[in-house]
C-alpha cells in the first residue's frame, strides 16, 4: 500500500475519532454526566441488563469506582439496580426509560443523518467498511488492554 493512502487513511481515522470524542463530550454535557458515565449508559442502551462487574471490566474501572458511578447515575434516574433472577447475591443494572428517551432524543438527528450516509454505499462496500472497522476495533481493544496493564506514571 502506498504511503500516501496510508497517511490519508490515518488522518481520516484520527479526524473521525476526534469528531466521535467531541460528540460524546457534548452528549455527556447535555445529559449532565461525565464521559465514563455516558459510556456506561451507551453499554446499557442495547437493552440488556449488565452486572456491575461486567461494567467494571468494559470500562476499565475498579469495583469501588463502578459503585460510585452507579450511585451517581441512579440518583439522576438514569439507571436502576435489580436482583439477579437466578443468583440473589448479584445485582443487575438497567437503563431507565427516562435516560433512554433523553439519550435517543439527543442522538436522533445524528442517527437520521447516518442513515443517509449509509444509503450512499452498496451492501458490498458496507461489508468492506464493517470489516475494516471490526479489525480496527480488535486492534484498538488489544492495545487498550496493553495500556491498562501498564503501571501509572507520575509526571
Amino acid at each position: 500500500m502506498s504511503s500516501d493512502i496510508e497517511a490519508r487513511l490515518g488522518a481520516a481515522v484520527q479526524a473521525y475519532q476526534a469528531s466521535v470524542d467531541d460528540f460524546d463530550r457534548e452528549l455527556a454535557r447535555l445529559m449532565g454526566v461525565n464521559e465514563t458515565d455516558l459510556r456506561c449508559l451507551e453499554i446499557l442502551i442495547g437493552g440488556q441488563d449488565a452486572a456491575p462487574s461486567t461494567l467494571a471490566v468494559r470500562l476499565g474501572l475498579t469495583s469501588g469506582s463502578v459503585t460510585t458511578m452507579l450511585d451517581r447515575l441512579e440518583k439522576l434516574d438514569y439507571l436502576s439496580r435489580h436482583p439477579h433472577p437466578t443468583d440473589r447475591r448479584k445485582t443487575l443494572v438497567r437503563i431507565t426509560p427516562r435516560a433512554l428517551e433523553r439519550a435517543l432524543g439527543l442522538m436522533a438527528p445524528f442517527l437520521d443523518d447516518s442513515r443517509h450516509i449509509v444509503a450512499k454505499y452498496t451492501p458490498e462496500q458496507l461489508e468492506l467498511i464493517i470489516g475494516f472497522l471490526d479489525a480496527s476495533r480488535t486492534t484498538q481493544n488489544e492495545h487498550v488492554q496493553r495500556l491498562r496493564a501498564m503501571p501509572d506514571q507520575k509526571a
